[in-house]
């Protein structure tokens, strides 16, 4: 619901009437329909199956691999253990997150210009059948670039809160540290990763192909620096609760996967 939001603000045009966050939810509702608030949900539900899955998987195995009884990696390292898993959940999610974008993004183009795509699956099927197989990386970079800096900036950052509220509070491991640590680290991702998110968006979206620099160029030429941090608000609504519920399952999930196997907590 807020990502259809987020993608409609940040693939508006210049010349369309400069809409917030609530008037673009009216927008959407009322000419889309209740339905419209959803439009994406299974490329949605397929994203998060190749993209949180891998990016969470590879970097809580290269923490357990590089992590000793006596010692755990520094935060530089969690940052480059995050950069990677980040990477290859940006390769992994690419297909679907395009897909995302165009379903969320159809109904707000010309009744002759939609794609109607009935689903995550027929999508796929379509877009390998009518513009090739590497439509499905269409933005790869872009969004292997926001999956870095997503990643760094949300497990690296909520993995550093944990430790200085540890350190340097009488907080102990428990739910209040987790969700203070969470939420902090959900304000960085959003914040890091708005103006990659926006290009990603761009591209994913555009009918036609053209170059990441003259993209760039037709943005700030149009919108000036501002467009950076379009739609920030939605983003943070989305992600700030996103990411505490993350953590916070995460968090208990281990602690029930180290009791059923009898391992001392950390």
């Amino acid at each position: 619901m807020v990502r259809v939001v987020k993608v409609r603000l940040q693939t508006a045009s210049s010349d369309a009437p400069r809409r917030g966050m609530v008037q673009m939810f009216v927008h959407v509702l009322k000419n889309d329909g209740f339905l419209g608030l959803y439009n994406g949900l299974s490329a949605s539900l397929l994203r998060q199956l190749t993209y949180s899955t891998t990016r969470f998987g590879v970097y809580e195995e290269l923490k357990e691999t590089f992590s000793t009884a006596k010692t755990s990696p520094s935060f530089p390292s969690l940052i480059a253990m995050a950069s990677t898993s980040g990477f290859l959940g940006g390769i992994a999610g690419n297909p679907a997150d395009v897909l995302n974008v165009r379903m969320q993004h159809d109904a707000a183009l010309p009744v002759a210009d939609r794609r109607n795509y009935k689903n995550a699956i027929d999508g796929l099927i379509r877009m390998t059948r009518e513009e090739g197989w590497q439509s499905l990386f269409r933005g790869v970079w872009p969004n292997s670039m926001r999956a870095v800096l997503m990643t760094a900036s949300q497990l690296a950052s909520y993995d550093g809160f944990k430790r200085v509220l540890l350190s340097n509070t009488s907080l102990e491991d428990d739910l209040t540290t987790h969700f203070t640590a969470s939420f902090a680290a959900g304000f960085v991702a959003t914040t890091v990763c708005s103006p990659v998110d926006v290009i990603k968006t761009r591209v994913m979206s555009a009918k036609e192909s053209s170059s990441l620099v003259k993209l760039l160029g037709d943005i700030y030429k149009l919108e000036g620096v501002g467009w950076m941090f379009k739609g920030w608000v939605p983003s943070f609504i989305r992600l700030g609760p996103h990411t505490i519920a993350t953590f916070l399952f995460l968090e208990q999930h281990k602690k029930i996967y180290r009791h059923m196997k009898g391992f001392d907590e950390d």
